[in-house]
């Protein structure tokens, strides 16, 4: 055998690779992160195995500076560190806050507030805050709102970048009073640290992080409700009486298709609205889950291939139309490039489930 076409060869070679794509340039000395190091020390934070760095592929994240073992604590952030509703109570702000007049001063505004606080602003300051928060339950205060109060933000822990691939334990430990986090797996010195933000889809990960995994398992398709009855039967006459019932059940909504072939709730929905008029009676049995026909089956399953058909036609117009926007608007493309990713990934998905689709249907032939 020549040198180098061996299998341990094979595997140095996929070590070096794995390594140079995941390691960064430590940022660490940069003015930003030396003001967060002190503030964090000032409040007990010791320190962890990780510093800021540059990624090629991430951007900015979170650096191991010595190997990180399955199960090990990566990241332990002080109660201190941890900004939440108290320290806001705590400021100056909290004396304001508090009082029960504050929304009976916004009269005394010389410009509308709706002006100065528009919905946008609104939304970019919920964005900014709710990606960055971890959870932590805090006692209700009678000055805000009913709903739970359960957001912290979490200095230098936010550095973390998210990948789908991994696992890690993350909670507050009423022992040690710190919110804790424990990795799943295992990381070389210089190596990326990743965490999972959760099992969320390619559209929630743009809209709230704005960033496209590639290859993510929880990506799917939602399928909207005019094209739910797109495909069906403009005879029957049930159409109606059946879309109700599946709104009454919650049987609209997160209708998915998936790199598993449509989701069971997608052809649950498609085997209700299938049922012909003499099926009609049985629609309980299929909400559980339940065979009525093989007929039923079948019509179901050709419904949802002609749906998914549709959709990777849809696809691949929307990306045909963003490949233009980028040749002419320059300014967008940025923006346009992961609306791009998002819809080609979007497209592997659809392209998955018909091959799904079609198998289940020569099966059943």
């Amino acid at each position: 055998m020549k040198k180098g076409r061996g299998r341990t060869s094979r595997r140095r070679r996929r070590k070096l690779r794995r390594s140079s794509e995941s390691r960064g340039v430590n940022e660490s000395c940069k003015p930003e992160f030396i003001e967060l190091q002190r503030w964090l020390k000032d409040r007990k934070f010791e320190g962890a195995n990780l510093v800021p760095a540059s990624f090629p592929g991430t951007g900015r994240g979170l650096m191991s500076t010595a190997p990180l073992q399955e199960g090990q604590v990566i990241l332990s952030l002080p109660e201190s560190c941890l900004l939440t509703t108290d320290t806001v109570m705590r400021s100056y702000l909290g004396a304001y806050v508090a009082k029960a007049f504050f929304s009976s001063l916004q009269p005394l505004f010389s410009e509308a507030v709706e002006g100065v606080f528009s919905y946008s602003a609104f939304l970019w300051a919920w964005g900014t805050v709710n990606t960055r928060a971890v959870y932590l339950a805090r006692g209700r205060r009678p000055c805000f709102s009913a709903e739970p109060d359960t957001c912290a933000l979490a200095p230098y822990l936010d550095l973390l970048n998210h990948s789908p691939a991994v696992q890690v334990d993350a909670a507050f430990n009423e022992g040690t009073r710190c919110y804790e986090i424990r990795t799943g797996s295992r990381w070389g010195p210089r190596e990326e640290v990743l965490i999972c933000y959760g099992p969320h889809d390619n559209q929630r990960l743009l809209l709230e992080y704005g960033f496209v995994p590639p290859r993510n398992p929880h990506a799917c398709v939602h399928v909207a409700q005019d094209v739910l009855v797109q495909y069906l039967p403009a005879a029957d006459k049930q159409t109606g009486r059946k879309s109700s019932i599946l709104e009454d059940h919650g049987f609209t909504e997160n209708l998915t298709f998936g790199w598993d072939g449509p989701s069971w709730r997608l052809l649950t929905a498609l085997k209700l609205l299938c049922l012909r008029a003499e099926e009609f009676p049985r629609w309980k049995k299929v909400l559980l889950g339940e065979t009525v026909s093989d007929a039923n089956e079948k019509t179901s399953l050709d419904v949802a291939q002609k749906i998914c058909r549709h959709l990777i036609e849809e696809t691949d117009a929307v990306l045909q139309k963003v490949s233009r926007m980028k040749a002419k608007e320059t300014a967008l493309v940025t923006q346009l490039t992961l609306v791009e990713t998002l819809r080609t990934e979007e497209l592997k998905v659809l392209q998955a489930s018909a091959d799904i689709l079609h198998r289940l249907l020569a099966a059943s032939a």
